[in-house]
């Protein structure tokens, strides 16, 4: 499929969890955002409004597998996008296991290398989508 940087979404009608998962996609492939700021800013942005934007900056060393290529920056960044919308340690690690197991399901493993080997090239918009929405489905259960 075409993207263009420039697109504008509609999002009448949409479920906020399928809103995130647009919103995050569109930061990825924006160019200005990787895979765990992506996800942060779209949770930030429909969950924690108040939060200052600049929080996004927390989780830039995730991005790429924290650099080195291991866990992927969607699901590290999101993990702190959990943390800063629930601001409660037993629901963090609850929501974030459940995280996980979604993702290894998903994907098979949380390696961003290995993702990338396995799966066709530019997964990783639609994957940052996706984890963003998972996300927003799992908060709004809460």
């Amino acid at each position: 499929m075409f993207w263009s940087k420039n697109a504008k979404i509609s999002l009448d009608g949409l479920e906020l969890a399928e809103i995130c998962q647009l919103d995050a996609e569109a930061l990825y492939r924006s160019g200005k955002y990787h895979c765990a700021e992506a996800v942060m800013e779209a949770i930030r942005k429909h969950f924690s409004p108040e939060t200052a934007e600049s929080v996004v900056g927390a989780v830039s060393g995730f991005g790429g597998g924290s650099g080195a290529g291991c866990i992927c920056g969607a699901v590290s960044g999101g993990t702190v996008a959990i943390g800063l919308v629930l601001q409660d340690k037993k629901a963090t690690a609850h929501l974030t296991r459940e995280l996980h197991v979604w993702f290894k399901e998903k994907y098979g493993v949380t390696c961003c290398k290995v993702i990338r080997a396995n799966n066709p090239k530019g997964v990783c918009p639609e994957l940052t989508g996706e984890v963003a929405g998972k996300i927003a489905e799992m908060l709004q259960r809460k």
